[in-house]
């Protein structure tokens, strides 16, 4: 038995990542799957096959239980909005909840809470991963109307942030 050997995950999920990708950290699931943690994001075994959810689209990840679950994001005209949960169960964990902790904190640069006509919006400025460069959203704060006056502040906010993080690390 040779203890310096390390576990690799299947085959069939490696053939899976694009040319060049690594992988940082795995688990296997309680039903049979593989999670994978890449620099590209989280590949995550759903109905139709695996797929990778980029980091940048990951709006909250917890561990609980042995229960992986991840919050995905949608965008749509510069706004994101929440996907409904997902979850699965880790039956061997490995480092792989330190690594996604780790990596949805590391993505995020900037976020500002700003108070508009009829509520509030958080603006984020996160990384993007394998694209370079930083994608600015805004997310409405529960209780905040998508009337076009907001809309109109919003896309105001947002074109001013990338202005300014592009003058600021402009080289």
């Amino acid at each position: 038995m040779n203890l310096l050997r390390r576990e690799r995950p299947p085959a069939s999920v490696l053939a899976l990542l694009a040319s060049g990708e690594r992988v940082l950290s795995w688990a296997d699931t309680a039903d049979g799957n593989v999670v994978l943690a890449t620099p590209l994001g989280l590949w995550w075994p759903a109905d139709a096959g695996t797929r990778r959810i980029g980091w940048q689209y990951i709006s909250k990840a917890s561990w609980q239980d042995d229960v992986l679950t991840v919050i995905e994001g949608e965008v749509e005209d510069d706004l994101i909005r929440d996907r409904r949960p997902v979850a699965v169960a880790l039956a061997t964990p490995r480092n792989l909840p330190v690594v996604v902790r780790k990596r949805v904190n590391a993505n995020i640069v900037k976020t500002e809470l700003a108070t508009i006509a009829g509520g509030a919006v958080r603006f984020v400025g996160r990384r993007m991963p394998g694209a370079g460069g930083i994608a600015w959203w805004a997310r409405l704060e529960p209780g905040t109307p998508m009337t076009e006056d907001v809309r109109s502040a919003v896309h105001a906010r947002l074109e001013l942030l990338r202005a300014q993080w592009n003058a600021a690390n402009d080289p």
